[in-house]
């Protein structure tokens, strides 16, 4: 049986760890070895104004998603252009779409949702191309990494404040704050519990995104981890924990694919909300 090259991520990923730890003094730790896996790894530097301004492995990914994102929606406009689009070309336009249809426009209504569709889109389809990018062999996962996430979430936070201030007014939307009827003494404990409630919002986004991204490569890397630990210590056992070892991290994998598409829905969908709620306020 023939299995996909994305499923063998893991099992390369370990075997190239495992050849690192045999090569350390006897005793190293498996596991310590594979988890730094999920780590960025530094590539190299550019030296910019006389500093040494590092780059990680994960900026090539980030980088190839972006392109990846331009080429695959310029090829579908141009089946929808000339309005014979191919099977590829009408699922990647229905993805469109449905984000579009289901997602932007009932939260945002048609005037803003025309508005910051680009960006939903954008944030979209490169959030799920990049969790869709570690499940390949030799790939890795931009937002597997906490500062990926925290800067998609800066992004959405800066929408939120900004987006609220140019819809309601700059000192409006401060004050919105606060919901309408709250008595006078209340006031000021309300408007700093719900600051604090604003500035939580893109601490949310951010740790969602990164704990569920790593969280699923740390499981996978734990059970072929076991492989090499019986090895170390009970060499025969070892060769018992490889199949179930194996076949649950190719399971893991394959739920891994769903929920790469699943955390992007879940945050694209919870950043439309928040603008949304910044943009309409009485509702």
């Amino acid at each position: 049986m023939l299995i996909p090259s994305f499923l063998l991520a893991p099992i390369q990923e370990a075997a190239h760890a495992a050849e690192q730890v045999h090569a350390q003094p006897k005793g190293g730790d498996i596991f310590t070895e594979l988890y730094k896996h999920v780590l960025p790894h530094q590539e190299g530097a550019i030296e910019i104004a006389g500093k040494q301004i590092p780059y990680f492995q994960l900026q090539y990914f980030q980088v190839g998603a972006v392109l990846f994102i331009l080429l695959a929606f310029g090829w579908a406009l141009l089946g929808l252009r000339s309005k014979r689009p191919n099977k590829v070309q009408r699922i990647l336009i229905g993805f469109v779409m449905w984000v579009r249809d289901e997602m932007v426009f009932p939260i945002l209504g048609h005037h803003h949702g025309q508005q910051l569709l680009p960006y939903f889109l954008s944030l979209f389809f490169f959030i799920a191309v990049s969790n869709l990018a570690g499940l390949f062999p030799g790939g890795a996962t931009p937002t597997a990494s906490i500062f990926v996430t925290a800067g998609l979430a800066s992004l959405t936070f800066l929408m939120i404040v900004v987006g609220g201030m140019i819809a309601q007014g700059p000192i409006k939307f401060w004050l919105n704050l606060v919901p309408h009827g709250v008595p006078l003494f209340i006031w000021p404990i309300m408007f700093v519990v719900e600051l604090i409630g604003l500035a939580v919002k893109p601490v949310a986004l951010t740790i969602r995104l990164f704990a569920n991204m790593t969280g699923g490569h740390l499981v996978v890397l734990s059970f072929m981890g076991l492989i090499f630990f019986f090895a170390e210590s009970i060499h025969a056992a070892a060769y018992g924990v490889a199949v179930p070892a194996v076949g649950l991290a190719v399971f893991i994998m394959i739920i891994e694919a769903f929920v790469a598409l699943l955390q992007a829905y879940i945050f694209t969908l919870l950043s439309i909300n928040f603008v949304g709620a910044s943009l309409h306020p009485e509702h």
